[in-house]
């Protein structure tokens, strides 16, 4: 039973990186600008809160999915994220990358990124709520623990394959840092409209 509900964990959590997002496009980020031994600091460090972050969420998942506002909570806060995150990346695209980094600013980058992880959240209360619902998983502290453990490895395998692929196609097409920056700041922006018309569209055509 620890095992399949370790299993769960890997794939769960690998499937909820693979769509477009703050943490995989910023690894790819990373990985073009900064090469991919930073990208993997970020990841580990990334990694190692996801364990706590998805035990969190999975522990309180009842209570986190009784709470009315919560979903207009997290809509603004991705707005409110990707917003910054567009301005911080857009304001950066001329800068030329440097020769080296420290492997503390992207183990630190890594962990703030994995406390401010709103995007995870309604995933987990999907997902979260159907496992305990359904009996996959029970929520003692055991089985909560093997399956976050399994949730940090599962978001680390699918963000080491989205810095293979970003370092792939850095050699292959030899991009530019300018166009990356550029790029990934306007998805930022993108994402952070998406949430605006959501709230607009929920709040005032909806009713």
């Amino acid at each position: 039973m620890l095992f399949l509900t370790f299993v769960l964990g890997i794939l769960l959590n690998s499937i909820g990186y693979i769509p477009p997002g703050n943490i995989n496009l910023t690894v790819v980020q990373i990985t073009i600008n900064r090469g991919i031994r930073q990208a993997l600091y970020f990841i580990g460090a990334f990694a190692a809160v996801e364990v706590l972050f998805t035990f969190a969420v999975m522990r309180f998942v009842q209570w986190l999915s009784s709470t009315m506002n919560l979903s207009n909570i997290i809509d603004v806060a991705m707005v409110i994220m990707f917003g910054v995150l567009g301005i911080i990346t857009w304001r950066s695209r001329k800068e030329m990358p440097k020769a080296d980094y420290s492997e503390k600013d992207s183990i630190r980058y890594g962990m703030l990124l994995g406390v401010l992880n709103p995007m995870q959240i309604p995933y987990w209360l999907f997902v979260g709520t159907y496992l305990i619902s359904h009996e996959w998983i029970d929520i003692g502290y055991l089985s909560l623990s093997v399956f976050s453990v399994g949730s940090g490895i599962g978001a680390a395998l699918a963000l080491y394959g989205f810095a293979r692929f970003a370092k792939y196609i850095k050699e292959k097409f030899d991009l530019s840092s300018y166009i990356v920056n550029k790029s990934i700041a306007i998805l930022f922006f993108a994402l952070s409209a998406y949430h605006i018309c959501k709230i607009v569209y929920v709040h005032f055509i909806k009713v």
